[in-house]
């Protein structure tokens, strides 16, 4: 499913135009990248938890060369499902 069809699902479930829907799901997505930016983590009951996790700096090879490179260490986005989500799979 991509962001269209999600626009699509939503806006049909929830009885509201696409436009109303589309400004959900953006609200909604700035709304975790921006307290997740802060260090903050967003947590939704049922569904599941974003938080931001440091990946330390190591060491790697050029897989062309095979020479090795420093790399930097960077913060990424984790999710972590909640047991509802993971029982609805099961």
């Amino acid at each position: 499913m991509n962001k269209t069809e999600l626009v699509e699902h939503i806006a049909k479930n929830a009885d509201i135009s696409k436009a109303a829907a589309t400004r959900a799901l953006d609200s909604t997505i700035t709304a975790i990248r921006t307290t997740l930016k802060k260090g903050g983590t967003v947590s939704l009951v049922g569904f599941g938890s974003f938080a931001v996790t440091k990946r330390p700096a190591r060491k790697g090879r050029n897989p062309r060369t095979g020479a090795e490179i420093k790399i930097k260490s960077a913060k990424v986005p984790k999710f972590r499902p909640g047991k509802a989500l993971k029982d609805a799979l099961n």
